[in-house]
């Protein structure tokens, strides 16, 4: 049986640097680079890092934007015209999360509870940037 749900394949974020950007992800963010090896060889335009099973972020470096030309107007999203970017973790990994950032003097946004996301209500959240300016919220659910 063929599977027809809609999914969420990966989000392209505009970094100046993938390499430091992939271990910022890997370290404090607790995301496995993908093809870091390939992109630091000149073999892969660019690096991403593993949210899931199914969806990565892609690190696309910042250079490349003059290239975007698949649709007019493309090149002028480089930037920062995504308001943010919601991982949801479990109630370990978004503790574990926070503390990393926390070793790291990542600045990070007070605690929100109960606000809306696709699966109802989060139990808690908070809001961080990663060194490419980047926001990112995490949660997590009961």
């Amino acid at each position: 049986m063929t599977d027809h749900t809609t999914r969420l394949d990966h989000i392209v974020l505009w970094v100046r640097d993938p390499i430091a950007a992939a271990g910022f992800y890997d370290e404090a963010v607790g995301l496995e680079p993908v093809r870091l090896p390939e992109y630091s060889a000149g073999e892969a335009p660019f690096p991403s890092v593993r949210v899931n099973e199914e969806t990565i972020l892609d690190l696309m470096p910042l250079t490349m934007a003059e290239r975007m030309t698949m649709l007019p107007g493309a090149a002028e999203s480089s930037g920062h015209p995504v308001n943010h970017v919601c991982l949801s973790l479990p109630a370990e990994g978004f503790d574990a999360l926070r503390g990393r950032l926390e070793a790291r003097s990542v600045p990070m946004t007070d605690l929100s509870h109960d606000s809306f996301g696709a699966r109802g209500r989060a139990r808690r959240s908070f809001y961080f940037r990663d060194p490419d300016g980047n926001l990112f919220e995490a949660r997590h659910y009961d």
